[in-house]
C-alpha cells in the first residue's frame, strides 16, 4: 500500500469501506444502494448527489474486486503521470459522465416503451405501479470511471504491452482499449438482461476521451486554472517561509535566493518535467531512466 499513489490509495479505501458499510447497514434495514445508487432522473428517489455516490457502491464482492484491481493497476500509473488533483478530477468527470450516459439511455427506454401512459407495469411476473417500477432503475459501481482510466492509459501508453487473461500473449494497450470499446458496444446492442450498464462504461470512456483531447489542445486551461494557481501560490508561500526559517538558522553570509533566480529555477524544473512527459508519450514509461522516474515521482508528491 505504501507504493500506491495517495489519490489512488484513497479511492481504493473509500470503495472498500463503502462496500463494507453496505453489508453492515443492510442487516439493520438501511439500504445504501437505495440511498446512494443513481436512480432514473424521473423517479421519486432520484437526487443529484447520486451522480457522485453511485460510483462508490458495488453490488457484490467480484464487482468490487475487478473494479479495484483495474483502478490499482492502471490508476497508479496515470496518477504518477498527472499528479493527484488532475487524476481525481479526471476520475470524477468520467464517473459523472458515465452516469449521465446511463440516464440518457434510460430515458430513451422510458420514452420508446411509452411507460408514461401506464399506471401499472408487469415485470418478472410481478405488477408494479409505474412510479415504483422506475424507482427500481438504479445504477451503482465505479466501472464508468475505471473505463475512463483504462482509456487514459491506452492514450498515454499506446504501445505498452499488457497480459490479459485469457489471452496467452501480450497485447498493446491501444488495441486492448479498442477491443474493450467494441465489446461493450456489442454487449449493449445485444439487448438488456445481463444487469450490466454497458452504455455507462462507454460513456465513461467517451467523456474521458473528450477531456483528454481538450487538455491536449488547451494545456494552459488546466495548467493555469485558478485552482491550480491557488495551490501553486500556497506552495510558494510555504516554500518561502521554509527558506526564511533556514536562513535564520544559517550563518548570515548565505545569500538569499532572488525572485529572478527562484523563477528561473522553477521554469527550468517545469521544462525538465515537460520533457519527461513528452518522452513518456512517445516511448512509454519504461523508457525513462532512474533519475527521470525519481524526478517525476518527486514532482507528483509536490503537486
Amino acid at each position: 500500500m505504501n507504493n500506491i499513489p495517495p489519490m489512488t490509495k484513497n479511492l481504493l479505501i473509500i470503495n472498500v469501506l463503502a462496500y463494507l458499510a453496505t453489508m453492515v447497514l443492510e442487516r439493520s434495514g438501511i439500504n445504501l444502494t437505495e440511498l446512494g445508487g443513481l436512480h432514473f432522473f424521473l423517479a421519486t428517489h432520484f437526487h443529484f448527489y447520486q451522480f457522485i455516490t453511485y460510483m462508490f457502491l458495488h453490488g457484490g464482492i467480484w464487482h468490487l474486486v475487478f473494479n479495484m484491481f483495474a483502478l490499482w493497476m492502471f490508476g497508479s500509473v496515470i496518477e504518477r503521470v498527472w499528479g493527484p488533483r488532475k487524476f481525481l478530477f479526471y476520475y470524477i468527470v468520467c464517473g459523472v459522465g458515465a452516469g449521465i450516459t446511463q440516464e440518457i439511455v434510460q430515458y430513451a427506454d422510458y420514452a420508446m416503451s411509452g411507460l408514461a401512459a401506464y399506471q401499472y407495469v408487469s415485470a418478472g411476473g410481478v405488477q408494479y405501479a409505474t412510479a415504483d417500477y422506475i424507482n427500481l432503475w438504479t445504477t451503482i459501481g465505479a466501472s464508468g470511471a475505471v473505463y475512463g482510466i483504462l482509456l487514459a492509459f491506452g492514450m498515454i501508453f499506446p504501445n505498452e504491452r499488457i497480459f490479459i487473461i485469457p489471452i496467452p500473449f501480450p497485447i498493446k494497450a491501444k488495441w486492448l482499449i479498442v477491443g474493450y470499446f467494441v465489446l461493450e458496444i456489442v454487449q449493449a446492442m445485444s439487448g438488456p438482461g445481463d444487469g450490466v450498464a454497458h452504455m455507462a462504461h462507454l460513456g465513461g470512456m467517451v467523456f474521458g476521451f473528450l477531456l483528454i483531447r481538450y487538455w491536449q489542445k488547451h494545456p494552459e486551461q488546466y495548467n493555469r486554472s485558478r485552482g491550480q494557481e491557488f495551490f501553486e501560490n500556497m506552495k510558494r508561500h510555504f516554500d518561502e517561509r521554509q527558506r526564511n526559517s533556514r536562513m535564520k538558522a544559517e550563518p548570515t553570509d548565505n545569500r538569499r535566493e532572488t525572485d529572478a533566480e527562484y523563477n528561473a529555477r522553477k521554469r527550468q524544473n517545469q521544462e525538465e518535467i515537460d520533457a519527461i512527459l513528452d518522452k513518456i508519450r512517445k516511448s512509454g514509461y519504461d523508457s525513462l531512466t532512474k533519475e527521470e522516474k525519481k524526478k517525476l515521482f518527486e514532482q507528483n508528491r509536490q503537486s
